[in-house]
């Protein structure tokens, strides 16, 4: 009884986790380039009672196995990185990908982060930052007394200055893809580091090399789909519920043994 209990407890667990991850989905539904999460899950270790394949006493065949599992277990968060939809803001500053790279973010120990957040702000010297103040790399300066600011679908920047029609470049936007996506770690602020597992970031110029090219003038929003998400929250709950009540009946049987006479 007490292995139906523990292999129960495993399950309440695991949707517990799943539950967790579901809740977090839903709360980044409003926050600018957020990608959802899956849970997976894995079986996990069995006790064998008898191998297929291995002869009895008369000396037949076994052809199946009899063997009881322990549960399950959650072996990883997998991120969905598909395109959200896209809205329109209007401002010079709000940036979207449509493709597969990430912005790239440098913070202020020097090391390099990654974003699909493209609501980019300006400081007092002109520099692009994030809303943490995170510098854009490759850094770009906006004078100030530049008049309109333009970005390419290619990442080209340019402005217009007072007293002048012929735009100026300033420099050019660069993206970043990675071989496996799945593989950065989300650290927060809409911000991912590499590891191991996601390779080495891939640079170049947006509309290049299937990194996706840039709008102007719009935002990625989360591509979590709230009615799925509802969904997902009811089947986890459901599977909760009835590894509560294993628990339940493998304690009721418990029960019954102890009152034996």
């Amino acid at each position: 009884m007490l292995k139906g209990m523990r292999t129960a407890a495993s399950g309440m667990v695991a949707q517990q986790m799943n539950v967790d991850n579901i809740a977090n989905n839903l709360a980044n539904v409003n926050t600018t380039g957020f990608k959802r999460s899956k849970l997976e899950f894995q079986d996990v270790l069995y006790q064998n009672f008898r191998r297929a394949g291995s002869t009895t006493a008369i000396g037949a065949q076994v052809p199946t196995n009899l063997a009881i599992g322990y549960g399950t277990r959650a072996v990883a968060t997998v991120r969905d990185y598909t395109s959200g939809d896209l809205i329109l803001t209007g401002n010079p500053l709000d940036l979207s990908i449509s493709g597969t790279g990430f912005f790239q973010i440098i913070l202020p120990d020097g090391s390099f982060n990654y974003t699909r957040d493209g609501a980019f702000k300006l400081t007092a010297e002109g520099r692009i930052v994030t809303s943490d103040g995170f510098f854009l790399e490759p850094e770009i300066t906006i004078p100030q007394d530049a008049t309109q600011i333009s970005i390419g679908i290619d990442g080209e920047v340019t402005v217009l200055l007072v007293g002048e029609d012929i735009p100026q470049s300033l420099g050019q936007l660069e993206l970043a893809r990675f071989i496996n996506p799945a593989g950065l770690n989300a650290v927060g602020r809409n911000l991912f580091t590499i590891s191991s597992a996601s390779g080495l970031p891939i640079v170049g110029n947006p509309s290049r090399d299937g990194l996706g090219k840039i709008d102007q003038g719009y935002l990625e929003l989360s591509n979590v789909k709230v009615v799925d998400e509802m969904v997902n929250m009811i089947v986890a709950q459901r599977a909760y519920e009835i590894n509560s009540r294993t628990i339940k009946t493998s304690d009721e049987m418990a029960q019954i043994i102890n009152n034996l006479k």
